[in-house]
């Protein structure tokens, strides 16, 4: 009995959609021709299965899709939603608008030292540590500031050849043994106290700035070109932020950048784009930016990591634009929840171009002034199954045959009772 009443319920849908076929077929002709003048998007199944077809086709049961004309698109995609419903869900909607869309590229970063700020303290002769006047990393320096004392019997020969060729008359002698101290760094006013018997030397900070690295030690022998200090001046720092390789292509030398650091919440310092590396890091996919940052009040100390927002372009014309929160991204479409009445959604496939944090621009698929979902638009999906709805729109075409509706799950009974009739006589002769 119940299989006969599955098969009339088949027969009477297939009934059913075949009269409606047929009535659509006796429109009067008029309604045809007016119908012929409007563009056909797609073909949808007769049955009202979420099945449809770029071009005419027919259904398993032999009955042709119907066409969707321009403008009939959103019928039979459309879900209605209790007002009550939507109050619990928390659903609201934005008019979509002209907004001017300013990009901003967001990086992480860390703060430097300046390159051009660097200098070492390197002699350039062969000599003894006698003194450190300054004797700890991190310590700050005035320009012309003693470092430290050293000794060189290399130098100390060379100012007494000096003294000797200029108290008797030689000239050349005397300029050729100058010009040799001066090349070893050599200041003048030094020069004249090595000229005077001085033995040692005092090598000053040539920048107002901190001591980066010291490996100077008090009685060390050091050799020429070796570094005793590494000096750095931090009234300007540099933060080198590294940027998505997609974001590359807005950036420009010279566009203002605020930088942000965990140590002061809620401060922004501000600066300008001056360099974009020219390649590429392989290994990251990212392109290396720098800013200077002005530090006079020596805030922001190098190794500090940052947050850097780069201005990707001077402030645009206005675009039709939607909230970001608005986009339902599935990977190969976005979607919008368009509210086309009160209570009524229907999804509209959209073509999208610039965005910025919180907008993104509209390229096609929405007109200005129309009302999307702009929060708990996924509550809503789930809560009205807009699965079946998105799968009925143009973008989803199938050339599978429609899949007949699934049966309706009943309660499990006893195996005696489930038993076909022809089943149950043979177990009654069976016994």
């Amino acid at each position: 009995m119940k299989y006969t009443n599955i098969i009339i319920a088949l027969v009477v849908a297939g009934l059913t959609g075949f009269a409606g076929y047929q009535l659509g077929k006796q429109q009067p002709e008029s309604q045809q021709t007016a119908k012929a003048e409007r563009k056909i998007l797609y073909y949808r199944n007769a049955m009202g299965l979420p099945d449809t077809s770029p071009t005419p086709k027919k259904d398993g049961m032999g009955m042709d899709y119907v066409p969707v004309y321009e403008g009939d698109e959103t019928a039979g995609a459309t879900v209605t939603v209790s007002a009550e419903r939507l109050q619990l869900l928390g659903v609201k909607t934005e008019a979509a608008k002209l907004r001017p869309l300013v990009r901003t590229v967001r990086a992480s970063a860390t703060i430097q030292a300046s390159e051009r700020s660097l200098h070492l303290i390197s002699p350039r002769f062969e000599g003894w540590v006698q003194q450190l006047h300054v004797n700890t990393t991190g310590q700050r320096v005035t320009q012309g500031q003693p470092l430290l004392t050293v000794y060189s019997p290399e130098l100390q020969s060379a100012a007494r050849e000096y003294q000797l060729a200029s108290d008797s008359g030689l000239n050349d002698l005397a300029q050729s043994t100058q010009k040799r101290m001066q090349n070893w760094g050599i200041a003048a006013e030094d020069l004249q106290h090595l000229a005077h018997g001085e033995a040692n030397l005092i090598l000053r900070s040539p920048i107002n700035g901190v001591v980066l690295e010291k490996t100077a030690v008090a009685g060390a022998r050091f050799a020429p070109g070796e570094v005793l200090f590494k000096l750095a001046d931090l009234s300007t720092v540099w933060v080198q932020a590294d940027v998505t390789e997609q974001d590359q292509a807005v950036l420009r030398v010279g566009r203002s950048a605020k930088v942000m650091v965990d140590a002061y919440p809620g401060k922004i310092f501000t600066g300008r784009v001056s360099f974009i590396a020219p390649v590429l890091n392989p290994q990251t996919r990212t392109v290396q930016v720098r800013v200077e940052l002005p530090n006079r009040e020596g805030r922001l100390r190098p190794a500090m990591f940052a947050q850097v927002e780069l201005a990707a372009g001077e402030r645009s014309a206005s675009v039709l634009s939607i909230p970001l929160s608005a986009v339902i991204d599935s990977g190969t479409r976005q979607v919008a929840l368009v509210q086309v009445a009160e209570g009524r959604f229907a999804p509209r496939d959209l073509k999208l171009g610039q965005r910025t944090a919180d907008y993104i621009e509209v390229l096609d698929g929405l007109g200005e002034g129309e009302q999307v979902v702009s929060k708990a638009n996924f509550l809503l999906d789930a809560e009205s199954n807009l699965k079946a709805a998105l799968g009925s729109t143009p973008h989803q075409h199938s050339d599978a045959p429609p899949t007949a509706p699934a049966q309706p799950t009943e309660e499990p009974q006893p195996a005696a009772q489930a038993m076909p009739p022809t089943m149950k006589m043979e177990h009654h002769h069976a016994k």
